[in-house]
């Protein structure tokens, strides 16, 4: 099952789900399955032509923001920055919310905003001079895409294969090596 939100994975019946590292509970087996992942700020040639380049993270009230709401987070998602050790916060306004990256792609291209967004589905258009990025430099990378479990549940061998088999193993760290069981989700 595909879900934007937040499914509590326990009480609904799943052996497993993916979440990004800093959204796994604290009481959950989390297993890193994919490197760390950055998002981008962007906008369209179009769009800057009319618009000031923000300079800083707050800049960004004075703008056209393309929001995102998830279906079972609720509120809209609130953009994160940091730089030299220091965390921003900011919500932004715009007229236009979506729930999925395609609609917020398709958006930001058309010219009707500005976009927060992971930086993989931004590069290609960045590279293409569709997309120009923006505070570069106030988008730290962060842990990426975790498989998560619960720690109190007994698991098959096949499902112990498949936690292994997903792994992440970074610079050509080989798939297949023997199982270890891993360790509890250290949060602090």
């Amino acid at each position: 099952m595909s879900d934007y939100g937040l499914t509590k994975i326990d009480t609904q019946g799943y052996d497993a789900g993916v979440r990004l590292g800093e959204q796994v509970a604290k009481d959950m087996v989390a297993v890193r399955i994919g490197p760390d992942i950055r998002m981008a700020v962007v906008a369209s040639p179009t769009y800057l032509k009319k618009h000031a380049v923000p300079q800083w993270p707050h800049d960004l009230a004075t703008h056209n923001c393309i929001n995102v709401r998830l279906p079972t987070y609720g509120g809209l998602f609130v953009w994160e920055f940091g730089k030299d050790g220091r965390e921003v916060k900011v919500r932004v306004d715009g007229q236009i919310i979506v729930n999925n990256i395609a609609l917020r792609l398709a958006s930001v291209i058309d010219g009707l905003g500005v976009a927060y967004m992971p930086e993989d589905q931004a590069l290609p258009e960045i590279k293409a001079r569709r997309l120009v990025r923006l505070l570069d430099s106030w988008c730290p990378a962060f842990s990426g895409y975790h498989l998560y479990y619960p720690s109190r549940r007994q698991h098959s061998a096949a499902f112990s294969l498949m936690v292994d088999a997903l792994r992440y193993r970074p610079s050509g760290g080989r798939r297949g090596a023997p199982y270890n069981k891993p360790e509890r989700r250290e949060h602090g």
